[in-house]
């Protein structure tokens, strides 16, 4: 078996493993990035994503930041302050609290170090502004890399190079390989056969949502009903898990849930949203509503509602918009499907175009209709408290009868935009072993890493797998030295 020898080997190509590339070839080391795509491909979930980032300016996160990030998390973020006595059974005491909870560290600095990551890349030649989004409401303020993530991937992929880092493209890892004095390298497969590649290793292959086997295992008959929602998605198979598992490391984040975005089934598109559907109904095969469309900002609450749609007969609804929805101005740019929806003149014949019981569905848009409150005082662009009366579920939102033909409605489920649960590391990116240590040798970042328990805090995950990339090859630089 053939060995190449480095001081720093990175996993993974996208905005972590870029990150981490550069910043260790900045503090003198020799890199490797091993990636399982061809050069034409690669960047995982980065190059396909239009990267919007939590932020008010280059300078400094958005307002709230670290607040909204806690609220996310599951139990007690601190476990300094846990009451154990307040704690489920099976969650108590100094060992679960070390390798089961977030740091408040991390968070923290998260949000320090979140505008020197940007600061950093822009002096790399990326640029960030503030450009459209496709949310008509949103609770935070965004900005995005100009030309989204690919000009990341194709900026500070060419900064590594520039700097002497070497790509390995067709280049799965398989296992991480170790000694007394802890991780020395990894065993890949690459198109010449295997091959050992020595050095501090920064993991950085993303999640596991194209390993359908790992998704059923940690998700169960749900996982047949989403796809991963960029092409970049089915390079994450989850072998950066699995090879961290197998040595003893801690895990964070819910294994139990993903990133879920509504997305148009028919479509081939990267990140084919729908996220008009606050100014219309959302309806099931069943022809009936199961959810509140509009119970705040959509930026907020799409998640939750796609959650919602994944649990409907085949993981699948129905968003139905008269003319006066679709006169919301600049609705369209909530919806990225390239697909034309489907239209009726009547919400009958719009049923037997979509194939859902007529009746059903008449019912269903008729006692809509009749729980709505006049139209005075809405609008599109706020939160409106325009309820809907007896209703269950209620809109709490936006609710304007349906009666305005001729009738559109697109079809929605869950796209996988990346795995919740993942590896526990430190605020240095070290991955933490189960009993609450910092594997020497061994970093991660990005999407592989956990973080989110009930709700994506949108935004934030190029955002994190920046900042953490940038510590993580720092540091892996710094070990393999010695320093």
């Amino acid at each position: 078996m053939s060995e190449k020898t480095y001081d720093v080997v990175v996993v993974g190509g996208g905005v972590a493993g870029l990150a981490a590339a550069v910043s260790a070839a900045e503090a003198g080391a020799r890199v490797a990035v091993l990636e399982r795509s061809t050069e034409a491909e690669t960047g995982g979930n980065t190059r396909y994503t239009e990267a919007f980032l939590r932020m008010r300016s280059i300078e400094e996160v958005a307002e709230g930041f670290e607040e909204i990030l806690v609220d996310d998390f599951m139990g007690h973020p601190d476990p300094s302050v846990v009451n154990d006595a307040a704690l489920p059974a099976g969650r108590q005491g100094p060992l679960w609290r070390a390798t089961h909870t977030v740091n408040p560290d991390y968070v923290a600095t998260l949000a320090e170090q979140a505008p020197q990551a940007l600061q950093w890349m822009a002096e790399h030649g990326v640029r960030f502004d503030f450009v459209p989004t496709p949310f008509l409401t949103q609770s935070t303020t965004r900005m995005a890399p100009v030309g989204g993530g690919l000009a990341i991937i194709e900026t500070m992929g060419r900064a590594a190079r520039d700097l002497g880092v070497e790509f390995h493209f067709r280049t799965t890892a398989r296992r991480l390989t170790h000694s007394p004095s802890g991780i020395d390298g990894v065993l890949a497969h690459t198109p010449d056969g295997p091959v050992t590649f020595t050095g501090a290793v920064v993991l950085a292959c993303g999640g596991y949502q194209g390993n359908f086997e790992l998704m059923a295992r940690y998700h169960g008959p749900n996982a047949m009903t989403s796809r991963p929602v960029a092409q970049g998605g089915n390079y994450n198979k989850g072998e950066g898990l699995e090879m961290a598992l197998a040595l003893g490391a801690a895990t964070a984040g819910n294994f139990s849930l993903f990133h879920a975005e509504p997305v148009d089934p028919r479509s081939g598109e990267p990140e084919a949203a729908i996220f008009c559907f606050p100014y219309g109904v959302l309806v099931n095969a069943e022809g009936q509503r199961f959810v509140d469309e509009a119970r705040g900002t959509v930026d907020a609450w799409y998640e939750r509602t796609t959650r919602a749609i994944q649990a409907q007969t085949d993981g699948i609804a129905w968003v139905v918009l008269d003319q006066h929805g679709l006169a919301v101005p600049n609705i369209m740019a909530g919806v990225r499907t390239d697909i034309a929806p489907v239209t009726a003149p009547t919400i009958g014949a719009l049923a037997t175009r979509l194939g859902l019981p007529v009746a059903a569905l008449e019912a269903t848009v008729a006692a809509y209709n009749a729980a709505c409150p006049g139209p005075e005082g809405f609008d599109p662009l706020v939160v409106d408290g325009l309820a809907t009366t007896g209703l269950v579920p209620p809109k709490s939102n936006w609710s304007r009868p349906l009666t305005q033909g001729p009738f559109t409605a697109y079809p929605i489920m869950a796209a996988n935009v990346f795995t919740f649960g993942g590896l526990k590391t430190t605020p240095e990116a070290e991955v933490v072993d189960r009993d609450g240590n910092p594997m020497t040798g061994l970093y991660a970042a990005g999407e592989m890493t956990g973080l989110y328990y009930s709700n994506y805090t949108g935004s934030t995950s190029v955002l994190r797998g920046a900042t953490f990339g940038r510590i993580a090859g720092r540091n892996a630089a710094r070990v393999r030295a010695g320093v």
